[in-house]
């Protein structure tokens, strides 16, 4: 696998402080975080799928895991664990198209074609079989994937948010506190042009239980620049325009439910407990588990329990 990644994709080696790595993995495994950064360093790609431009970050030897990352990140939220499941998978970790460093498509910035998307670079990979995680946006787009590629999709991780157009989406969409899946268009976008930072921070201090377990400053400013490149906002937020397409798609593809194994978390304080009964719907071997005093971000809020989880499961 690695090496046919060597052979036919553009390589660059990113060698980042440990300090980067331990803010996360260190909390899980004392010591464990510069040993596992040492022995499975992480390197960046691209790859041309189907004309599109696709970033992607990997380490690591053995059974293919997906990451798919959410809204206001990129890859980069999956870095502090990276090296830790590397010491026993093949780890991919693509940038969403439209996001980070992945190409703007012209169309086709919804759940289900960016589930095609990726499973297009899982297969120029020379990947087969796959365990796919996702949080946020990057649930839905894991849960199109695993819907419409079952038999290569080995297990499914859903973190935090829920699935449009399954039993409990409404009151979650709905939500008048929710109000950022409205927010788009030219004048939301010039409110937000040069404000990128207040609005991101909204999202990462009022969706956390405790703002002070939320992502890190280096995060904070790393996504926020990502995401202020031209028309990078705007890409992010069609994928919440396509929710109503997605409600559609998803109540289509739940008719046929998932039999992989699939382990729902999700933070108490925010939508644990819906994506867990949602999951349960949508498939029929649903673990759920609801983290305690933990919000949407429960990579950062609830370090040690998340992963544990995602190990133990994987």
């Amino acid at each position: 696998m690695r090496g046919h990644v060597t052979r036919i994709m553009r390589r660059n080696l990113y060698f980042y402080p440990c300090i980067a790595l331990m803010s996360l993995s260190s909390i899980w495994w004392p010591g464990a975080a510069n040993a596992a950064a040492a022995d499975n360093p992480i390197t960046s790609h691209t790859a041309v799928v189907d004309g599109l431009k696709l970033h992607y970050l990997t380490a690591g030897q053995g059974p293919t895991v997906i990451l798919l990352h959410g809204y206001t990140q990129t890859s980069r939220m999956w870095r502090p664990i990276i090296p830790l499941l590397a010491e026993k998978f093949t780890v991919i970790a693509p940038d969403l198209p439209g996001i980070g460093d992945s190409d703007i498509p012209t169309n086709g910035l919804d759940m289900k074609t960016a589930a095609i998307r990726i499973h297009g670079l899982a297969k120029s990979l020379g990947v087969t079989k796959a365990r796919v995680v996702g949080h946020d946006i990057g649930l839905m787009v894991a849960y199109a994937y695993a819907a419409q590629f079952p038999q290569e999709t080995e297990k499914l991780i859903v973190m935090d948010a829920f699935l449009p157009g399954v039993a409990g989406w409404e009151a979650v969409y709905n939500n008048p506190g929710i109000w950022h899946f409205r927010f788009n268009g030219p004048t939301p976008e010039k409110l937000v042009q040069g404000r990128e930072r207040i609005y991101f921070d909204y999202f990462w201090n009022d969706f956390a239980a405790d703002k002070t377990r939320s992502l890190p400053e280096a995060d904070r400013a790393a996504f926020t620049a990502a995401y202020s490149r031209p028309g990078r906002m705007h890409a992010g937020w069609e994928y919440f325009v396509s929710f109503q397409q997605a409600a559609k798609d998803f109540a289509e593809l739940s008719k046929t439910k998932l039999t992989m194994p699939v382990l729902a978390i999700g933070g108490e304080k925010a939508n644990g407990q819906v994506l867990g009964e949602q999951m349960k719907i949508v498939a029929t071997n649903a673990t759920m588990i609801v983290l305690r005093n933990t919000g949407h971000w429960v990579m950062e809020e609830s370090p040690k329990e998340t992963i544990d989880a995602l190990m133990k499961f994987l």
